[in-house]
């Protein structure tokens, strides 16, 4: 079979509802295997994702990270996505990778946000006015369509440039929300847990090394934590590895994963904190892969359906 090409345009048989639907779905099959390999060179990063779900496939995610690369005036990331047939192993699809990866880092929050967050959630406060930041807009609009959002971003022009409110104080926006979505570089926290309200819940998004956080570890000890993988992220970023290093918090401060009972992966009342912790594993690549293929067979032609 020749593998299909799915680019940019397959966006248009997406929904925000459709691709939870499917990582809920996905994790009810067999946990994922994962791997990671990494290699630089200076600053430059290649990352190699690869994922096999029994029953559902495997998949291979390549990311090259170059730093310098906006001096040229192309992407700092890039890469392509590659799936493969479950029972066969045959190539069945090379995906863009900015669609791949737009999809499955807004959808694992908003999985997180929909199960989490009160039903009545309002203000949405974005923390970061980048890509992912956009994206977010979008994830949470089709879930909160009664959202008003306000963005805060160190860079007072990036945040205008979204077209959203601009919140000038962090403290006082991060009081008034009743979602918090962080997706910055950050590698000191910016949100501090005594700005934290009853009733608040937060998807954190832009930590993904040892050595980046984005709240503090008093936010950290007065939520109820989630995660969306322990295998991805308890020992691997620093937002969970940092406060279980000082003693705050210990894995079992860790409630639920997406591989977890979804009624345990909850809101219990009106008042608490939440915060989930989006990892981003290969695993949800491939969950979002398999959706954008199967999304975009059953939009152009039903003969390739994979």
């Amino acid at each position: 079979m020749t593998p299909r090409i799915i680019g940019p345009e397959a966006e248009a048989y997406l929904t925000w509802a459709g691709l939870t639907a499917a990582l809920e779905a996905g994790h009810r099959l067999p946990r994922a295997e994962i791997k990671d390999l990494f290699l630089h060179r200076g600053s430059d990063t290649l990352l190699n994702r690869a994922a096999w779900i029994d029953g559902l496939g495997q998949l291979v995610k390549v990311a090259t990270v170059f730093p310098g690369n906006p001096a040229h005036h192309l992407p700092s990331v890039n890469g392509a996505v590659t799936l493969f047939d479950d029972q066969t192993g045959v190539l069945q699809a090379l995906l863009d990778f900015h669609l791949v990866t737009k999809w499955k880092t807004a959808g694992d929050s908003l999985l997180s946000a929909t199960r989490l967050a009160r039903k009545d959630a309002r203000r949405i406060l974005l923390v970061g006015a980048g890509t992912v930041a956009r994206s977010m807009a979008s994830a949470y609009a089709s879930a909160f369509p009664d959202a008003q959002f306000t963005v805060w971003s160190r860079s007072r022009a990036t945040a205008e440039a979204m077209g959203l409110p601009v919140a000038d104080d962090l403290e006082t926006a991060v009081r008034q929300a009743d979602i918090i979505c962080t997706a910055t570089m950050a590698k000191d926290p910016l949100i501090m847990g005594a700005w934290l309200q009853p009733g608040q819940h937060l998807d954190l998004i832009g930590a993904y090394t040892p050595e980046m956080r984005e709240v503090d570890d008093d936010a950290m000890a007065r939520a109820r934590l989630f995660v969306d993988s322990r295998a991805t992220t308890l020992h691997h970023i620093g937002e969970l590895m940092q406060p279980m290093a000082a003693g705050v918090i210990t894995e079992a401060d860790v409630i639920a994963d997406f591989y977890d009972d979804p009624s345990s992966y909850a809101r219990r009342s009106a008042d608490e904190i939440t915060i989930a912790k989006n990892g981003g594993g290969a695993h949800l690549d491939l969950m979002t892969a398999d959706y954008i293929a199967r999304a975009w067979g059953r939009g152009t032609d039903p003969s390739l359906l994979l």
